[in-house]
């Protein structure tokens, strides 16, 4: 870890709470719909963005790339290596225009306002025997308050030679950008015509824009039309001459700015491979830099980031038939990837709180007649702008906050850098409303909203979705508990210090000097948990009022009359809410029950008694206990089947009588996956057997999410309908390793077996489609194992990280 230090002159890094200047994450890699799009998570601010297309010919225009598009057809995009407060490495394979990309990031800490970077950008062909010839344009644009000016003497033929930029805003104050090129560059010089362009030649070219605010979002298409309406008299010029100019010659910036740009873009013109740099300084930062940064500083990134990972996620000798370096290799790849898809947002979103389909407009839980609700203003509108740091799920298909993928990311973040999965948090728990709704989907502002269908874009408030951020909150307590050794205030019999500052026993604990470990400090931590308690309790409230249950108006038994959930927001044939969009459910109706929200909150509802006993609050604790007693009795009472042998949703039949709705899938598993069932249950070992059973959900690539047998099974959308998620798997193997082959009880031998069977068909299937297909997908074929969807998809589906060593890489469930 040292070496990356060493051979740069930095100043410390400054560990500060979210959204202090000083931060060494407040620069990233935050726009990971695009390729390459650097921005700091501040509300409007700087914004950078990289696009090229070819010149091998005109038709190559259209193979522009700039936003992550499935459709681009590339071979592969990938972070090789990506560390959140030091950069990395991104690796960019584009045949269809003839060109390897890679993308080099270097952070430097220093000053007060988030530091300064660099960035290179390299390409090389792909396939030697055919021409690479690369437009490539690099931006830089100015949201809200401030200036941006271009200080180089500008040319109307070009510019020879570094384009330096100054900017200001009222956050990152003053600061310069330069754009360098490397020492090999050529250009195409020669060819039909070239001498009527002979003076353009060779040169960087530019253009300066104003645009509005809230649109930097549109630049590529600004930045075309400029280029274009260049081209266009151009174009018709020389349209019946054969042969036509080269299209380098032709397809150029036209070399001018408006006066108040806050819009630039910078073309460089390559024929085979090439090299640039772009140098942003801090105005307080000490130093000056320049290309020698990134020769020293990425070779000892790449050694440091290596290191560190062996020692936080080492892969030793696994009983997988695998290759170990290519596995780390890979296992490298989709964490940085995971790393690398962390996005900043800021913006309005859509929301209609007087939405409600027909079977939730009247439930036990409507306010009274008096309450302000019945009068809230109907169809959809617009909020107040808010912001959100977030890991998405895909950069091409889903580059935006989804709630219940993010506590699955945040596991993985968190063994990472544990400050940074405090953020990401944190900046979830602040968008917890006053009722203690947050959205399931997060579109914030216009560009967010571009790559959403408008059907999915108002969010209704009502709507829930699985509470995964308590996952985050579990593992945080857990990591502060293994690093800290120490008990709790609870566990000491005492109460939390108050505002006298005294915190007895702990007064003496430092932070621990790993990178992104400030709050496993004890009483860092323990602050950290008090600020996000109440908020998530009012979350947690808000799910027991707005997605209870029926139990006494069908006649049901339960030992608990309280304690049942349904899914608000579902339609006839989905249940968005649940994450499990087309799983087959109960009809709609008003009386079912649904068998994994009561699980969920029978998850929440222990971990907000862990959070409890954690700070001392001794009586909240008590109370959690008793809720969660009383859910996993219900869960027994209500959604057992003897008949079946297996747990069920709860539908409402033609006689409007309670029945059982059951379906062998993910559905079933639920209280086993959320380790609900204790070890010697009697009903572990019929779900152990439809677990390992291939005639429903084992297969050789892992748990398929619906019965092979079942009618329904590969039809349809075919979304939730057998093929296989990893996250689902990866709470499997949690609840074997941690609970089931862990504890003594009836089943523990066989829990063993098939956590390491499954665990081997799960990593192996995954590694073999990223090596076949150059990604990892949202989902796998049920049948062939073959990766669908979405792509890449290092969302939740990098956990696999979390699963490779025989000790589950010291224990990372």
């Amino acid at each position: 870890m040292r070496l990356f230090w060493l051979l740069l002159p930095l100043l410390p890094v400054v560990h500060s709470s979210p959204g202090n200047t000083t931060d060494d994450l407040l620069w990233g890699v935050y726009r990971p719909g695009l390729y390459l799009g650097l921005r700091p998570k501040l509300p409007q601010s700087l914004v950078t963005g990289l696009m090229w297309f070819g010149t091998q010919n005109y038709q190559s225009l259209t193979k522009t790339r700039h936003a992550c598009d499935q459709s681009d057809g590339l071979d592969s995009y990938t972070w090789t290596i990506y560390d959140p407060r030091q950069g990395g490495v991104q690796v960019i394979k584009d045949s269809p225009n003839n060109v390897e990309i890679t993308t080099e990031l270097l952070k430097i800490p220093g000053g007060s306002h988030g530091g300064s970077w660099a960035v290179r950008v390299k390409g090389k062909p792909v396939n030697l025997a055919y021409p690479s010839r690369i437009s490539a344009m690099f931006y830089v644009g100015i949201e809200g308050l401030g200036g941006l000016d271009m200080i180089t003497d500008e040319d109307e033929n070009g510019i020879d030679g570094p384009i330096e930029f100054t900017g200001n805003t009222p956050d990152l104050d003053e600061f310069t950008l330069r754009i360098v090129d490397g020492p090999n560059n050529k250009a195409v010089t020669t060819g039909p015509h070239a001498q009527e362009f002979v003076d353009r030649l060779g040169k960087s070219h530019f253009v300066g824009l104003r645009i509005g605010a809230n649109e930097l979002w549109t630049a590529k298409e600004r930045i075309f039309q400029s280029m274009l309406g260049r081209a266009s008299p151009l174009a018709e010029k020389y349209r019946q001459t054969e042969p036509a100019p080269d299209p380098s010659f032709i397809l150029q910036l036209p070399d001018e700015s408006i006066t108040g740009s806050n819009l630039y873009a910078v073309q460089k013109l390559f024929d085979g491979a090439f090299q640039f740099d772009v140098i942003f300084e801090s105005g307080s930062a000490t130093q000056t830099l320049d290309s020698v940064v990134l020769d020293l500083g990425v070779p000892a990134l790449t050694a440091s980031f290596t290191d560190r990972f062996r020692a936080t996620f080492p892969i030793r000798e696994s009983g997988l038939a695998l290759d170990l370096e290519r596995l780390e290799t890979f296992s490298k790849a989709i964490t940085s990837n995971l790393f690398g898809g962390i996005g900043y947002f800021y913006g309005t979103s859509i929301v209609d709180k007087g939405f409600a389909y027909e079977w939730d407009q009247e439930d036990e839980y409507s306010y009274d007649e008096d309450d302000e609700q019945h009068n809230l203003p109907q169809g959809p509108r617009l909020t107040e702008p808010k912001a959100l740091l977030t890991a998405t799920p895909s950069r091409s298909f889903f580059p935006r906050g989804f709630y219940w993928d993010e506590g699955f990311h945040l596991l993985h973040i968190g063994e990472w850098d544990n400050d940074l999965s405090l953020q990401i948090l944190k900046s979830w728990i602040d968008l917890i409303d006053e009722d203690g709704w947050v959205a399931r989907e997060q579109i914030l502002g216009e560009e967010a909203r571009s790559r959403v269908p408008p059907e999915f874009q108002t969010q209704v408030p009502n709507v829930a979705n699985p509470p995964t951020l308590t996952m985050a909150v579990a593992a945080f307590i857990d990591r502060l508990k293994v690093t800290d050794g120490s008990p709790s205030y609870a566990e000491l019999g005492m109460d939390f210090p108050g505002n006298d500052g005294q915190l007895p026993l702990f007064d003496s604990l430092t932070s621990p000097q790993q990178p992104g470990a400030e709050y496993l400090a004890f009483d860092k931590g323990i602050s950290f948990l008090r600020s996000i308690y109440q908020p998530l309790r009012r979350h947690y409230d808000w799910f027991r009022r707005t997605q209870r249950g029926q139990i006494k108006q069908y006649g049901r038994r339960a030992r608990s009359r309280t304690e049942a959930y349904r899914w608000r927001g579902r339609t006839e044939t989905h249940v968005l809410p649940s994450g499990m969009d087309d799983y087959p459910r109960p009809t709609a109706h008003t009386g079912e029950l649904h068998l994994d929200l009561i699980s969920w909150m029978g998850f929440f509802t222990r971990t907000m008694r862990d959070i409890a006993e954690f700070i001392g609050e001794a009586e909240d604790a008590a109370s959690f206990a008793e809720i969660e007693k009383a859910i996993i009795d219900n869960i027994d009472d209500l959604h057992w089947n003897e008949e079946h042998q297996m747990y069920c949703d709860v539908g409402i039949n033609q006689d409007d009588e309670s029945e059982h709705v059951c379906h062998k899938g993910y559905i079933s598993l639920f209280p086993f996956m959320l380790s609900l069932l204790p070890p010697d249950s009697p009903h572990l070992g019929p779900i152990l057997d439809l677990l390992r059973d291939p005639d429903h959900l084992w297969s050789p690539y892992g748990i398929r999410s619906l019965s092979a047998s079942h009618p329904a099974f590969g039809t349809g959308e075919n979304y939730w309908k057998g093929p296989i998620w990893i996250q689902m798997n990866y709470l499997v193997l949690r609840a074997l390793y941690n609970t089931y082959a862990a504890a003594d009880g009836p089943y523990q031998d066989r829990a063993k077996t098939i956590y390491t069977e499954l665990r081997k068909n799960v990593v192996e299937n995954v590694f073999k489609e990223y090596e076949r297909t150059g990604y990892v997908w949202e989902q796998y074929d049920a049948i062939t194992g073959e990766g669908r969807r979405s792509h890449p998809f290092t969302g939740w589906t990098s956990l696999v990280t979390l699963s490779k060593s025989p000790i589950i890489l010291a224990d990372k469930y």
